[in-house]
């Protein structure tokens, strides 16, 4: 079993009052479980000091990982909440509160499932290390789910493939959607899982010395260049994000060439764009398969450079180049910006993460509910994603609707669209002039007149691609249409639409 030590030594330099804090929760949780077990028959405190160790390995507070070990004491033991209070305060209470509310695995059936949906949305609005808990706890869970009864296992595994692994993924925190994905792919497609293990097998066996020799290459480029302050790393592709890649390829492994990758990780981003110019004036690249994501991050705040270059012995390699701040960010996402400790935020999270400071509560009321989703919405800095899965929690739409709204609105493939002064917009695939109307302003849409896209006049039902720019003319009597309900694929924009026909109908009455 972990012990409070172990924990502790995993986070960076605790004060006194973190060790305190953390030692004092370990204590309590242990005591208060000391006659609970799990499927496996091992103690239930064991999970407990897993999640806490997860939360510390992802950088959480104190607060963040004695909430993480006290997360089930309400809901599970005849711990109360005035209990919990006393000892350890109000922020932590609303923590555990958080976690409670949602009761995932307590659920059965649809209805009550996707409500814990909703809660879970709203508790991520309300306070983000609520959803960092829950995704540590749902880790865990993953990594014993051959313990639980068979008929349970697929339900628990597809679940984690569609809500809480792309959630992790549009955190940024790559590494934990990584090995859910991993973790839940041979319970979802035991076939399909089986193959993809002996194909990649082969494919790193066949093409690591070819890399290794490669990599010897660029580095003796580099340093004659002057370029030696390098890392470099190989990253061997998920077996879900490669299952993923393969569908869209039409299952053709032939044509997924970062099944092994290399990693070159420099200080600076002008390091990036000079080792970028070095190896393409060596190796040749293949066409359009430069991609650069440090000008235009991905949806979820991912950066690098990316290319692919023929060897010259007949091998194929996709490289990687990224800071080394790019690259933590790429594996921890929102985890490797978030700092609780007064003072110890200004100054080092990125512009683009500012709105995670809004994801804290400021000063907790005496009934620890400081934090609302009522306030959290006037917060201009939080990510328009955000902002609208909590918009879905008020809306009084049937279950599965919902779901589905979800499921297509912020966990399907994202695409780029600009305005024509340069905002990035952020919508799902195939979206259409109407959701990019919507997302920027309700008024924008509710007056959109026509649209451009790339200087060109378009229907509002046509399909936007990465990379157009969209320019949208507005009138002060142009009014939606039902019409539109056909043109729009955000749930989002469905819903404002509905709103502006059915006040307009109103006013008519």
């Amino acid at each position: 079993m972990i012990s409070a030590k172990e924990i502790i030594g995993l986070i960076d330099s605790p004060s006194r009052e973190d060790i305190l804090l953390v030692e004092s929760a370990y204590e309590f949780a242990e005591k208060a479980h000391e006659r609970h077990e799990r499927f496996s028959g091992e103690p239930y405190f064991i999970h407990l000091t897993e999640t806490a160790k997860i939360l510390a390995e992802y950088g959480m507070s104190a607060t963040t990982i004695a909430a993480g070990l006290l997360h089930d004491s309400i809901e599970d033991t005849e711990v109360t909440e005035e209990m919990l209070k006393e000892k350890f305060g109000p922020e932590i209470l609303f923590l555990i509160d958080g976690v409670t509310k949602l009761g995932q695995l307590k659920y059965r059936g649809s209805d009550r499932h996707n409500e814990s949906l909703r809660k879970l949305f709203v508790a991520m609005s309300e306070d983000i290390r609520v959803l960092m808990i829950k995704l540590a706890d749902r880790l865990h869970n993953m990594r014993t789910l051959f313990h639980v009864p068979k008929e349970k296992q697929k339900r628990i595994a597809a679940e984690t493939l569609e809500i809480y692994a792309p959630i992790a993924y549009r955190l940024g925190i790559r590494k934990l959607s990584r090995e859910l994905e991993d973790l839940a792919f041979p319970y979802v497609y035991p076939a399909e899982a089986k193959r993809l293990k002996e194909l990649t097998r082969e494919r790193y066996d066949k093409n690591l010395e070819g890399l290794e020799k490669f990599l010897k290459s660029v580095k003796k480029a580099l340093a004659k260049e002057g370029i030696t302050k390098v890392r470099t790393e190989y990253r061997v592709k998920g077996l879900y994000s490669l299952h993923k890649k393969l569908l869209i390829k039409k299952k053709d492994p032939d044509q997924v060439f970062d099944v092994l990758a290399l990693r070159i990780i420099v200080p600076q981003i002008t390091d990036c764009y000079q080792i970028l110019g070095i190896i393409h004036g060596i190796w040749r690249p293949l066409p359009g398969r430069i991609k650069d994501y440090i000008a235009f991050p991905k949806p979820n705040g991912y950066q690098a450079l990316q290319t692919t270059v023929f060897t010259g012995d007949g091998s194929i390699v996709e490289v990687q180049i990224k800071t080394e701040e790019m690259h933590r960010h790429a594996e921890y996402g929102i985890a490797s910006h978030m700092s609780y400790k007064l003072g110890n935020v200004a100054g080092k999270v990125p512009e683009s993460l500012q709105w995670i400071k809004h994801l804290l509560p400021k000063q907790l009321s005496k009934d620890t509910a400081s934090v609302t989703s009522k306030t959290f919405s006037k917060n201009k800095d939080v990510p328009q994603w955000i902002k609208e899965i909590v918009e879905h929690h008020n809306i009084e739409d049937d279950n599965e609707k919902f779901r589905e709204g979800l499921r297509s609105d912020f966990f399907e493939h994202r695409i780029f669209v600009f305005s024509p002064k340069g905002d990035v917009v952020d919508l799902p695939r195939a979206s259409t002039p109407v959701d990019f109307a919507y997302s920027i302003h309700s008024d924008i849409g509710n007056h959109m007149a026509g649209a451009k896209v790339n200087g060109k006049l378009v229907s509002l039902d046509t399909a936007l691609h990465n990379g157009d720019i969209v320019d949208i003319t507005t009138k002060t009597g142009a009014k939606p249409s039902t019409k539109w309900l056909e043109y729009a694929k955000t749930t989002s924009a469905k819903h404002k639409i509905r709103s502006a026909v059915h006040k307009r109908e109103n006013k008519k009455n």
